[in-house]
């Protein structure tokens, strides 16, 4: 999902690595892209990147409306590292948010993939909404920085909705796996191999469902189930008892920082403000060191600690639309998910009431160590709750089997942006999925994780 200052700053760092390439060129013919790879096309201004001439940056134009009714196209910029004759074809790599871009990140995915790039050609593109052509919601985005979670102002809501207006429906998941198949016959592949990281495991197992015929096999690091995010976020709820205290045994603290989580948002009636500031801080720190000190100080009534580090964390997650855009994100959310109202189809005026019944009928099970406000309190679900009635795109079944391909499924121990729970949930639909959960790592396994397991099982899983 998100992070914080030091990982907006590599988001936004310089892109550079192997040797340049022409988009539309085919990928090498093998087992995993047959020789009857459709040839490319529809990429335009193909060119060595600006500030990274060994990749080659290009455009690929595709419908605002993929249905054909409403007109208009958008731009998505696109970047290729240079395998042009790599024998297991195209690696496209997904990145995460949503709202993140993957041009700016090439040459930090590059580096990291660099194992497997005599065998594969590395690709990233800017989703629609995202990058230099970010969607713009300026209050939004200053409310929100990169938090899923932060609640944002009212009027900031109805501002970026206003902005956006209805066009806004064109930027789901089911629009981004649209134009993942434009650039896939762009670049001339049968088929593609996904890595999908955060968000964009969610956009990698929606595409494979899609178009099962063109996948190779999937990588699905810090795993969003294919039904989407769950906008109560129960699974990340319970998830911090555990997090916590396998940080806590790690590093040696003597509380019980589960216990005292509980008994803090008891006091303060602070769950949602606490959960958006643990599920940033694990990007900085996967061991939350000085968490436990200040939930225990909180819990017994001192709670200054606990509310510098709140507004620090916030404070920090502050990032602009070109790293993570905040009107995308809402757009992407607002569409794709299912809230206890319904849809975004569901008139506005019901939708507050629908919330509280839901909130009443939660039990302590749930959500413990939070409270069921927490649960109906979070940013990722009050953005959608005053959002402009409008039609929206089916979700797929939620017990839909992935296509019988490799699937390896990455997660670390401390995560609770995408926590294990989803993880597993979604290994079930796949078939004999190869499962590795790292140990002391948060989100992102395969670009942070300080233990190098994870990327190295994802070299071994695309080598085969």
């Amino acid at each position: 999902m998100t992070s914080t200052r030091g990982r907006i700053a590599a988001l936004l760092g310089a892109v550079a690595v192997v040797a340049g390439t022409t988009l539309a060129t085919p990928a090498a013919a093998t087992a995993d892209t047959p020789a009857t790879a459709r040839p490319g096309g529809g990429i335009t201004g193909q060119a060595p990147c600006p500030d990274a001439p060994e990749f080659t940056c290009g455009t690929l134009t595709v419908p605002l409306d993929h249905s054909g009714a409403v007109p208009g196209t958008l731009d998505l910029a696109v970047a290729v590292a240079g395998n042009t004759a790599a024998p297991k074809g195209d690696l496209l790599f997904l990145t995460g948010g949503p709202g993140q871009p993957g041009v700016p990140l090439m040459k930090r995915i590059a580096g990291k993939m660099a194992p497997v790039l005599k065998d594969y050609r590395l690709v990233m593109y800017d989703q629609r909404g995202t990058g230099a052509r970010a969607l713009q919601c300026p209050g939004l985005q200053e409310d929100m920085g990169s938090s899923d979670l932060a609640v944002p102002r009212k009027q900031s809501i109805a501002d970026c909705a206003a902005t956006l207006g209805p066009n806004a429906r064109f930027y789901s998941t089911a629009d981004t796996v649209a134009d993942i198949d434009r650039l896939r016959g762009a670049l001339g592949d049968r088929r593609l191999t996904l890595d999908g990281v955060s968000y964009g495991t969610l956009v990698a197992e929606r595409y494979a469902l899609a178009h099962p015929a063109h996948v190779a096999r999937l990588v699905l690091d810090s795993v969003v189930p294919q039904q989407g995010y769950d906008p109560l976020d129960l699974a990340a709820l319970p998830a911090s008892a555990r997090v916590l205290r396998a940080a806590c045994q790690a590093t040696g603290c003597t509380t019980d920082p589960a216990a005292d989580l509980a008994a803090t948002v008891r006091r303060y009636g602070n769950g949602a403000q606490v959960l958006d500031a643990l599920t940033s801080y694990e990007f900085t720190d996967p061991n939350y060191g000085g968490v436990p000190e200040a939930l225990h100080e909180a819990a017994a009534g001192q709670p200054e600690k606990l509310q510098t580090f709140i507004e620090t964390v916030h404070r920090d997650d502050a990032a602009p639309a070109e790293a993570l855009s905040q009107g995308l994100h809402a757009a992407t959310v607002c569409a794709d998910s299912r809230f206890p109202w319904g849809s975004t189809d569901t008139p506005v005026a019901g939708r507050a009431a629908a919330l509280e019944r839901t909130r009443q009928r939660l039990t302590a099970e749930q959500t413990w160590p939070y409270d069921a406000a927490t649960a109906t309190g979070l940013g990722s679900q009050l953005v959608c709750l005053d959002w402009p009635r409008e039609q929206v795109p089916s979700i797929p079944s939620a017990h839909r089997r992935l296509p019988n391909v490799p699937v390896l499924l990455l997660g670390g121990d401390r995560d609770l942006s995408t926590p294990n729970e989803w993880l597993y949930q979604q290994a079930e639909l796949a078939h004999d999925p190869q499962v590795v959960i790292v140990p002391g790592a948060a989100h992102s396994v395969q670009t942070r994780a300080a233990d190098p397991a994870g990327r190295q099982a994802v070299y071994d899983f695309l080598l085969k």
